[in-house]
């Protein structure tokens, strides 16, 4: 009667190992994602206390477009923050 032929492959292959968890985010990141904040809510307060004068006159309303954009950065970066 024939021999059958031995295994090559061990019978039990573990796991690979799983990583340590999320990565963390750069020290760097959570100051910038807050001073985005400020920057954009600071943006728009000085649009309305210097009546549509400041920061950029020539923009009009398109300045609280532009703070809120600011804002919108930086809370783009708080859901992507670990």
């Amino acid at each position: 009667m024939p021999e059958s032929r031995a295994r090559k492959k061990a019978a039990y292959t573990p796991p690979p190992a799983k990583s340590a968890g999320p990565k963390q985010s750069p020290s760097w990141y959570a100051p910038v994602m807050c001073a985005l904040f400020v920057i954009g809510l600071a943006y728009i307060v000085t649009f309305y206390i210097s009546q549509g004068r400041y920061p950029i006159e020539a923009l009009g309303p398109w300045n609280v477009i532009l703070g809120f954009g600011v804002i919108m950065v930086g809370f783009v970066m708080a859901t992507r923050w670990r």
